[in-house]
């Protein structure tokens, strides 16, 4: 069985961001880029499937523009069989990652598809279910365990009241959550070994998928900074501001 693990290159979790001067978007200029956290811990969950036999082989895919090799490389250095990136300059929004992936689906078949719950640049939290929507496959979001039997995927997910577990026939989609692993550390060995794997490339047309964005971004801001602290002599005062000054109570 394939399995199929979609990567973004965002900015790396540890960069604080900053806004362009003119506030049409984030200043990513010279800045530090990596996989994101959400699918790097898809990408171990593959491997981990494959490592136990559930998986005979594990494709990773990245769409973006030429630099989104490095992050394919990483993780066929975590333990990805080959890759596959869809080169495009447009700005890439859900559901044109979405069509690419079906489009991926169609000419790979793969028996899952595993992707991070969301990316820490946008958010968004759509691609995942998009695709779902798109291929016509179960899905389970927000997984922290995946375990396969039978046919099916048996997927602990968190939800606001705790934890359930749902029983998907394959192939379908899943989407990463925190706890579902913790991704291993890349060794120099694997890393030299992933510059061998054979990396694919594809245009959106090639798939015969339009990008062209549909959502235009007006402005970008940076939240509001917080003021200072205050003391208070004693909690008279301290429920007299709460109530009167941050109306919270």
């Amino acid at each position: 069985m394939k399995v199929l693990v979609a990567v973004k290159r965002v900015v790396d979790y540890n960069v604080k961001v900053r806004v362009k001067s003119d506030n049409s978007g984030v200043d990513i200029a010279n800045v530090k880029m990596s996989m994101n956290p959400f699918d790097e811990i898809a990408v171990e969950e593959a491997v981990r499937l494959k490592e136990k036999g559930g998986a005979t082989e594990v494709i990773a895919v990245s769409c973006g523009d030429a630099k989104c090799t490095e992050t394919l490389r990483t993780a066929m250095a975590i333990g990805a069989d080959r890759a596959i990136l869809v080169e495009t300059s447009e700005e890439l929004q859900p559901l044109a990652v979405a069509k690419l992936l079906k489009a991926l689906i169609d000419k790979e078949q793969p028996g899952l598809v595993i992707l991070g719950k969301q990316a820490i640049d946008d958010d968004c939290n759509q691609t995942g279910q998009m695709l779902a929507a798109l291929a016509d496959l179960p899905q389970a979001t927000f997984a922290s365990k995946v375990e396969l039997a039978g046919g099916k995927a048996h997927v602990t997910r968190e939800v606001d009241g705790g934890l359930e577990t749902l029983a998907i026939s394959l192939p379908a989609v899943v989407t990463t959550d925190l706890r579902l692993n913790e991704p291993r550390y890349v060794t120099l060995p694997n890393i030299m070994k992933a510059k061998k794997k054979q990396l694919d490339t594809y245009k959106p047309e090639d798939l015969g998928v339009d990008v062209s964005p549909r959502i235009k971004t007006l402005k970008v801001n940076e939240p509001p900074k917080r003021s200072a602290g205050i003391k208070v002599p004693d909690v008279a005062t301290l429920v007299d501001k709460l109530k009167n000054e941050a109306k919270v109570i």
